[in-house]
């Protein structure tokens, strides 16, 4: 694995006695798509505005390429394109006006590429920015986000507001950014596009750092239930399955296997099965152990 490019070293942030985020401790590696998730409240939003240094730490330490996130925050932001959740655009300019100011505000903007990404969003920049939907806006402030030529992004709810197409574009930026080398913070409530995008999601909760998955791992698990023909035994899991899980009840089966279907199947065929289902364990079943009712994607 590639060197840390962001680290954070028991971070915490408090508001008198309200603790927003607790002793978080994580490195995202050079060129990795990093996930956040959690619901509101959960310490998402105040992790990232301390990694812009727009606040200081109440305890802790973080780095971004080395740097110092609040001590050392311009250099840092020459190495960051950073989309809040609640960009502000100005609204009485036209669609074009908006992507040539952030271009030339600094060093690293790229009109030509800006224009690029707002034909792939399909977005009329002729459009004044008030007279424009919340979905349209929010596609302008990705433009000007990702256009820009930086090591690092953070974007935080970056598909908030966008149709189903633009989500796709937006999921497919991510991982051209993880192409080219570029490292990427991707904070989400939507369980789908962190699945697809991201190498590894770190779950949190009421500010604390809950859980960290490795998404190639959780790809290789699979749920699988199956419903037995009436009275049919349930044999001992053979040695090959022994990382397993099995619930047996009322007639049916639920397994979770870690790893290669083929030994679970080979002994599933030895059963007396009436029904089978396999599917994808994902990342709900993840976020369920920390967080409950799951996340409802919009």
């Amino acid at each position: 694995m590639t060197a840390a490019f962001v680290v954070t070293e028991k971070l915490t942030k408090s508001y008198g006695s309200v603790v927003a985020l607790r002793d978080c401790s994580l490195e995202v590696h050079r060129g990795e798509v990093f996930g956040l998730l959690g619901p509101n409240g959960a310490g998402k939003t105040t992790l990232l505005r301390v990694l812009m240094g727009f606040l200081k730490p109440t305890a802790g330490r973080a780095t971004i390429d080395g740097l110092d996130c609040h001590e050392e925050s311009v250099a840092v932001h020459h190495r960051v394109s950073y989309l809040p959740g609640d960009a502000r655009l100005f609204r009485r300019m036209r669609g074009r006006d908006v992507l040539k100011f952030f271009s030339r505000v600094r060093p690293e903007g790229n009109l030509d590429r800006a224009v690029d990404l707002a034909r792939r969003f399909d977005l009329d920049l002729s459009r004044v920015v008030a007279n424009s939907s919340t979905g349209m806006r929010q596609k302008l402030a990705l433009c000007a986000v990702l256009s820009v030529d930086v090591p690092l992004w953070i974007i935080d709810e970056p598909t908030s507001h966008l149709d189903p197409t633009a989500r796709h574009t937006v999921v497919s930026l991510v991982k051209e950014a993880k192409a080219a080398g570029r490292t990427v913070v991707f904070s989400s409530h939507v369980l789908s596009e962190v699945e697809e995008a991201c190498d590894r999601v770190a779950v949190l909760r009421s500010g604390e750092l809950v859980h960290t998955q490795i998404m190639s791992q959780l790809r290789r698990r699979h749920r699988i239930r199956a419903r037995l023909n009436d009275g049919a035994p349930v044999g001992p899991l053979p040695p090959a399955l022994a990382g397993a899980e099995v619930q047996s009840h009322d007639g049916g089966l639920v397994v979770e296997t870690p790893g290669d279907l083929a030994p679970l199947l080979g002994w599933l065929a030895s059963l007396s099965v009436a029904e089978i289902q396999i599917e994808p364990l994902g990342l709900r079943a993840v976020y369920e152990r920390f967080h409950a009712p799951a996340v409802e994607e919009p």
